[in-house]
């Protein structure tokens, strides 16, 4: 039996917080490794444009604006495409790149281009995929933009096509 004045051995107990922070951190560390493995997207495969690119042509660029319903400015670049292929379109993408005064860019887009139709009582701008353009044929069309960025010009933007889709 232990006297008065002396305590009892207690068992040290060993610390294992330190333990357990370290496998948390492991732990959390690999499950942001595996969520970022598992949620990556796989690389984009550079698109092949499209040789029939070449077989069409824009033209005649006018450039307006109008106020729509809400008090914005919507901007329209109106002008023609010429198929002079053998194949008829059914689908065309255009790159349309607005410049600063320093010639820099202010502005890029890419924007399915839309044919006007005049059967109604005002031009309406439809997909070519309801009004397809024929081999050899010349359509007008609209692009629209609710905002071009004050950096711009004042120019005419250069346009060219980036993707065509024929039957």
């Amino acid at each position: 039996m232990g006297s008065l004045g002396q305590p009892t051995p207690v068992a040290e107990e060993r610390d294992s917080s330190r333990l357990i922070i370290g496998i948390a951190v492991v732990v959390v560390i690999g499950g942001a490794l595996a969520a970022a493995f598992l949620l990556r997207q796989p690389p984009k495969a550079a698109k092949m444009a499209s040789p029939y690119i070449a077989s069409l042509k824009l033209s005649d660029f006018k450039m307006s604006a109008a106020e729509n319903f809400i008090g914005a400015t919507v901007s329209y670049v109106d002008g023609t495409i010429t198929n002079s292929g053998d194949k008829t379109v059914t689908h065309v993408v255009v790159e349309v790149v607005f410049q600063d005064s320093m010639g820099q860019l202010a502005q890029r887009e890419e924007l399915p281009l839309r044919v006007l139709k005049t059967s109604g009582p005002y031009p309406e701008a439809v997909d070519l995929d309801v009004s397809p353009l024929a081999p050899g044929q010349t359509q007008h069309f609209r692009l629209t933009f609710d905002s071009i960025s004050a950096q711009w010009n004042r120019q005419y933007p250069a346009m060219r096509v980036t993707d065509v889709a024929v039957k």
